[in-house]
């Protein structure tokens, strides 16, 4: 059985689960069937079965990793759809953003610099604590647009879409998820700086 995966070194995630390649998957259909696949159910069976068990766990446990959690299933699905190289991520300011990840570097700066002065960081960090709670808000406004744009792909496939009207839905979450990778860089750049 050919797999149209783009990283033959492991299984297709979604096969192993025997589930269609979609985006929305009921979790406690997914966590049965990890519990139903996993080496512990085959103490009993003979030990070939024991041995195949063992060898499929490694595969079996970072597939279960990567589907329970949402942005990390877009992320392999875009991959073995040979729309994102794993590792790969644009780390550009969104253009909208631009004069507001501008002001928060100049906040980020300050305060930087009112840490080695020893100076008052009081107003500096309500201002960064606004504007993490932006970006925040803002991260929340990607994850919305990610859960839409992967029900437009599921609907595709459903739909049995043409593979032009996939490519337009792979793009949109491919820029989504950088979206998502920036602002959350942001977010975690000013939590670490406020702690």
């Amino acid at each position: 059985m050919a797999t149209p995966s783009t990283a033959p070194s492991r299984q297709d995630y979604f096969a192993i689960f025997s589930l269609p390649r979609k985006l929305w998957i009921e979790m406690p259909g997914l966590e049965q069937k990890f519990l139903q696949l996993h080496p512990d159910n085959f103490v009993n069976a003979s030990a070939e079965e024991q041995a195949d068990s063992l060898k499929r766990s490694s595969a079996l446990n970072d597939a279960y990793r990567v589907l329970r959690d949402p942005v990390a299933r877009v992320e392999y699905l875009l991959e073995i759809e040979g729309a994102r190289k794993e590792g790969e991520q644009k780390q550009q300011a969104p253009p909208e953003l631009l004069e507001e990840v501008f002001e928060l570097n100049e906040s980020l700066d300050e305060l930087r610099d009112a840490k080695a002065r020893g100076a008052d960081l009081e107003s500096l960090k309500s201002r960064l604590e606004l504007a993490e709670t932006s970006f925040q808000q803002k991260l929340l406004e990607v994850d919305q647009q990610l859960f839409a744009a992967a029900k437009q792909w599921d609907a595709a496939i459903d739909a049995n879409a043409a593979d032009s009207d996939r490519d337009g839905i792979k793009v949109r979450l491919n820029e989504l998820l950088n979206r998502r990778s920036y602002i959350r860089n942001l977010v975690n750049s000013v939590a670490k700086e406020l702690a």
